[in-house]
């Protein structure tokens, strides 16, 4: 199955303000159907980066079956990591970089590694707030979230 996955961070008073995320996940079916499933959570304290990790691991997640993926973020973090092969380099460094610094936010990045795990997955950076329909629902999404009222601990998501 072709799934599209769009995904978007977003973080009040970065760091350490509140956050959320936003995800759209879209698949055509057999009948040329066009389904949605939109995602999103807000955090209480968190980071930009934590909330565009969060995002696509939440669209991969939603899956129940190995998939064929699109996945577009504005998040040159997120998409650089593969595309760029950083992470491969983290790994073999055991999740260290650069100077022998650790690398943030290991916890979501083995998340969502094993959440990709059963997938094909193709990162696609697109640039933000530059008028891209699901980039654009996907940071109201976001954003929302982290204004709302449901906000959860950013504690070992």
């Amino acid at each position: 199955m072709q799934v599209k996955i769009y995904t978007d961070g977003a973080a009040r008073g970065n760091p350490d303000g509140p956050g959320g995320y936003g995800t759209v996940l879209e698949y055509v079916d057999s009948r040329g159907e066009l389904h949605t499933k939109e995602l999103s959570q807000g955090y209480k304290k968190t980071t930009n980066n934590r909330m565009e990790l969060m995002a696509v691991i939440a669209g991969l997640e939603a899956l129940n079956r190995p998939c064929e993926i699109e996945l577009y973020s504005d998040s040159k973090y997120v998409v650089d990591a593969f595309n760029q092969r950083w992470i491969d380099g983290w790994i073999k460094k055991g999740w260290k970089r650069g100077k022998n610094e650790p690398v943030k936010n290991v916890d979501l990045w083995q998340r969502l590694l094993k959440a990709k795990e059963p997938h094909k997955v193709t990162f696609i950076w697109v640039k933000g707030h530059d008028g891209h329909v699901q980039n654009e629902r996907c940071d109201t999404l976001a954003t929302t979230a982290a204004d709302g009222d449901g906000l959860i601990t950013d504690e070992g998501v």
